[in-house]
């Protein structure tokens, strides 16, 4: 994944927003209802990675699987997050669809319609 393809793919996620209150240097990828980060990366970083909030068991898993490509998240809460390092090794799908879930655990939830309310 390039970082034009990780940046395209995180705004055509619903609501989300790119941001850059660490500096130019750093991607911060937000849901704009409610502010809350789903995905930061340093797009011109050595090596190139992005860090994701992740189910905690999930994220286990996945450092298990990919020892040297995913780390428990620089920076940040080692239980929530995680680093993917995107030179390849770990598929672009599997990178999608961590971004998808990681989105989905911070979007604001949207209220449900009444019981018994015609729709």
């Amino acid at each position: 994944m390039t970082p034009d393809a990780l940046v395209e793919f995180c705004l055509s996620l619903p609501q989300a927003t790119e941001t850059f209150p660490f500096g130019e240097e750093t991607s911060v990828f937000k849901t704009s209802g409610n502010g809350k980060i789903f995905a930061l990366s340093a797009l011109d970083g050595e090596p190139f990675a992005v860090s994701l909030k992740c189910d905690p068991e999930e994220g286990r898993a996945l450092r298990e699987e990919f020892p040297t490509h995913i780390t428990p998240g620089y920076h940040l809460n080692k239980k929530h997050w995680i680093t993917i390092v995107l030179d390849g090794f770990v598929p672009d799908e599997l990178v999608e669809n961590l971004l998808r879930d990681s989105h989905a655990l911070v979007r604001p939830k949207v209220p449900r319609a009444p019981r018994g309310s015609a729709g």
